[in-house]
């Protein structure tokens, strides 16, 4: 044998034969297509984040106009009833500025009437 074709024989059969040869496989990486892109999930972000900010203040106003008309209405009340103390107060006083009444205390005190024409003062 000859040296050279000793040695093509021994590059031959070192190298793996193409049959041989186990075949790459490909890997193809899919991307799956979200039916969402950046943007559209920015904006839908910013607007889902607007309207829960929205109903947080429609709330705290609400609550707040809610405690006010409390508030008004405890008022209200307050009023109503210092007018009805004072028209009973109205009364009582013109119960007790009459003149028979006056005249009678007077009598009861030793008090001489010289003329019996009492009048009321007028305010």
């Amino acid at each position: 044998m000859n040296s050279n074709q000793a040695r093509n024989w021994q590059n031959s059969y070192s190298q793996p034969r193409p049959s041989e040869h186990p075949k790459k496989k490909i890997v193809v990486k899919v991307r799956s297509k979200s039916w969402l892109t950046k943007g559209e999930k920015i904006i839908y972000a910013f607007l889902s984040v607007l309207i829960i900010l929205s109903g947080i203040f429609m709330v705290s106003y609400s609550s707040t106009t809610d405690s006010l008309n409390r508030d008004v209405q405890t008022l209200n009340e307050k009023v109503h009833q210092q007018q009805v103390e004072n028209e009973g107060l109205l009364f009582e006083v013109r119960e007790l500025s009459k003149p028979e009444r006056i005249t009678k205390i007077a009598k009861e005190n030793g008090l001489k009437i010289q003329d019996t024409q009492v009048k009321r003062a007028s305010n």
